[in-house]
């Protein structure tokens, strides 16, 4: 069977993120929303998640889930707004558990943050399964860009998240507390084993120098024969010194402060003081 997959493109943040339709039901599925943020206001916005919802009512269909295939340090997610207005059960990987501890460590959060993963409504490991309507997905753990990272391959699609870029743009960074491109490497891998056929939905594009346009939609034949950093039988030890040295040069994601303490709830804000504000910390010296 194949799965009708729509992308929303987000600018600010090069995020795309995905609504899965089985084709004979109305159930549908919600991979990595955005909550739209500006870090200079510290005002948040509903616009990008609102498109999502827009599309999910005007084609009459039932959100079954709104998942999450890492705790990403580059964007808000909008899981909760979306299940408030359009239902679904928040999902994600049971390394999120790996993630909150180190850093509710790193954010001081105290004994009041659970670090038990219990803010979402389901933990994926590697081989569950679940149901989009007739739709049946399965659970790759992929970790290596963070300890939690999933794969959700639904039916003939794969939604790799960080994992895999477009074969021209290569492979995720790992040099976030967990990371590891020797792990990334094996679980590039696991994803290449699929049948050359499957569709790849990548997480981000930022648009490969001498492309015009933006793209998130590629096979694991192309990845395989194309892919800039893993492909063409490239070696893991060629790989691990690559991606090391060029995580060496990379900066920070702009988000990275705001997105770890709000992913890390499920897309929540950290809770309101007894006036009702909400704040967000920010560590010196400490990522």
């Amino acid at each position: 069977m194949t799965a009708d997959v729509k992308g929303f493109f987000d600018d600010a943040t090069n995020t795309i993120s995905y609504v899965v339709k089985d084709p004979a039901s109305k159930a549908c599925a919600i991979i990595d929303s955005v909550l739209d943020f500006d870090y200079a206001s510290g005002r948040t916005d509903t616009r990008s998640a609102d498109a999502v919802a827009a599309y999910v009512r005007e084609e009459g269909l039932e959100v079954a889930w709104i998942l999450e295939s890492h705790v990403h340090a580059d964007h808000l997610s909008a899981a909760p707004y979306l299940q408030e207005k359009i239902g679904g059960k928040i999902g994600i990987g049971e390394q999120i558990t790996v993630v909150q501890d180190t850093f509710g460590k790193v954010f001081n959060e105290g004994t009041e943050f659970m670090r038990d993963g219990s803010q979402f409504d389901q933990l994926f490991k590697e081989g569950d399964t679940f149901e989009i309507g007739e739709l049946k997905g399965h659970v790759l753990h992929t970790p290596g860009h963070t300890p939690a990272c999933l794969t959700y391959v639904i039916a003939d699609a794969a939604f790799v998240g960080d994992t895999l870029f477009m074969p021209d743009f290569g492979t995720a960074r790992c040099d976030f507390p967990g990371g590891s491109s020797a792990v990334l490497y094996d679980s590039v891998q696991k994803i290449l084993s699929l049948p050359e056929q499957t569709r790849i939905f990548v997480g981000h594009d930022y648009k490969a120098p001498g492309r015009e346009d933006y793209a998130w939609e590629s096979t694991v034949g192309e990845q395989k024969a194309r892919n800039i950093h893993v492909g063409a039988g490239r070696d893991k030890a060629e790989f691990v010194k690559m991606r090391d040295e060029r995580d060496a040069t990379l900066a920070m994601p702009k988000l990275i402060i705001p997105s770890l303490q709000v992913n890390m709830r499920a897309g929540q804000m950290p809770a309101a003081d007894a006036e009702g504000d909400v704040f967000l910390k920010v560590p010196v010296n400490k990522i």
